[in-house]
């Protein structure tokens, strides 16, 4: 069967563009008109064109029996906020996707590796698309990062987990190309003429710069792409820095605990974890849960461990990224604010200023900057030759990040988009195109 249009039903030429983020999970479909609608989920009463990137599982008990179920996106959020019964809430589940490392999780009585969280993930986002997502028949682009998130990333083993886990779906043949590829064709059907784009597509867990050559040619636009880079730091590493300075220090961190006759400092490995929403959802089973156990019994300050422990056993993880994100977005538009996180019986509020978090975040930014770098380098194109620049993702609105691009290429060639939908827009595009088969990424980028 041919697919639908999610808005008349009606059998036409569709091509499917999926941007699997960090944070959010979008689906876009584009028509052989040229016309993109996004996929509508409708929750709560409202219809969202972006699927939170999160899996709830819970314990459902009934006399006699016990089901493991599982939900995704808000309705993940929805079940957490409600729970009644034991669960697990997993998100930024896609920065483990490079990860040699990380092997599997348990869930309950059950092991998952990355691929059957991806499959597991990719079954409630077609479950809530009411029938208007049938990936086995569609032609569909998938993005990916220019790197993928982490220490060590092995991109050839994040592309052998995505394959696995949409082949579990039907998917066949998929077409996958970099997401700010994806972004700069979004961007494109708004240019006038020829222009050289560099588009730097700020996600969750990196930041991906494609320098492209846009030209009009017999009425149709042409595309070439000049070069691309990237990195593992974006959003969550900013957000990392919140957690590390304002919460771990209230949760234990800096703290000893009694040995013997000595007092040692409390390891500092649970705090880099829990200051990364990915190993944060992931500390209940890997031994961090119980490791903390132990240590509240000997700690000098055994109260700051306990609120720690809490943090993770009622899996908390959700309600302390909202807490970030809203200060992050806060200190956009003001120089200070304050910094409040509430759950159970713990409170942390904090003032928040520009200018320490600015400091806080400078070697990340220096690395986005020599990323940046790296992708003009690669497509032979100095600033000055970039007529237009386009910044997409959340944390494009960062002072300190806008800051960086305005004083390289200028205010005026800047252009910004909140669209969680760009993306995913532009991966739908490029399943139009003729020739998309040269934007497929079969390989890692060189490095």
């Amino acid at each position: 069967m041919p697919p639908q249009s999610p808005a008349t039903g009606q059998s036409t030429p569709v091509s499917i563009g999926i941007d699997f983020g960090t944070s959010n999970t979008v689906v876009a479909f584009a028509h052989a008109d040229g016309r993109t609608e996004a996929l509508n989920f409708e929750h709560g009463g409202q219809g969202l064109n972006h699927f939170v990137t999160a899996l709830c599982f819970w314990d459902e008990r009934r006399p006699g029996k016990s089901t493991i179920r599982v939900e995704g996106g808000p309705w993940a959020i929805e079940q957490f906020v409600e729970a009644t019964s034991a669960l697990r809430f997993i998100q930024s589940f896609k920065s483990f996707a490079a990860s040699a490392t990380f092997q599997e999780t348990r869930i309950f009585r059950e092991r998952y590796r990355f691929e059957d969280l991806l499959a597991t993930f990719l079954n409630t986002l077609v479950k809530h698309g009411d029938g208007k997502l049938d990936l086995s028949a569609a032609n569909l682009v998938i993005g990916r990062p220019v790197t993928f998130a982490g220490r060590q990333p092995d991109d050839d083993l994040a592309m052998q987990r995505y394959q696995t886990a949409f082949e579990r779906l039907g998917v066949v043949n998929p077409t996958y190309v970099y997401e700010p590829v994806g972004a700069a064709f979004f961007y494109a059907r708004q240019l006038k003429r020829d222009a050289t784009v560099l588009v730097a597509d700020f996600g969750g867990g990196t930041s991906d710069f494609s320098v492209m050559r846009f030209e009009q040619a017999a009425g149709q636009l042409k595309a070439e792409p000049l070069g691309h880079s990237g990195v593992g730091i974006a959003g969550d590493a900013f957000d990392y820095s919140i957690v590390d300075r304002i919460v771990s220090p209230r949760l234990g961190k800096g703290g000893r605990f009694r040995s013997f006759d000595k007092e040692l400092s409390i390891p500092n490995h649970y705090y880099a974890n829990l200051a990364r929403w990915h190993q944060l959802a992931m500390m209940k089973t890997n031994g961090d849960l119980k490791g903390l156990q132990d240590l509240v019994k000997v700690a000098v300050e055994p109260e700051k461990l306990e609120k720690f422990i809490e943090i993770i056993e009622f899996d908390m993880g959700f309600s302390l990224y909202s807490a970030v994100s809203k200060a992050k977005i806060a200190l956009s538009s003001q120089d200070e604010t304050e910094f409040r996180f509430a759950g159970g019986d713990i409170e942390i509020t904090a003032p928040l200023k520009r200018r320490d978090f600015e400091r806080w975040i400078a070697a990340d930014v220096a690395r986005i900057e020599a990323s940046l770098d790296e992708g003009l380098k690669r497509a032979n194109t100095r600033a000055e030759e970039i007529e237009r620049v386009f910044l997409t993702g959340g944390t494009s609105f960062v002072p300190a990040i806008r800051k960086l691009f305005a004083e390289r290429f200028g205010e005026e060639r800047l252009v910004s988009t909140d669209q969680f939908e760009s993306i995913a827009y532009g991966l739908a595009l490029i399943g139009q195109d003729e020739q998309k088969e040269r934007w497929a990424v079969r390989a890692p980028l060189a490095a």
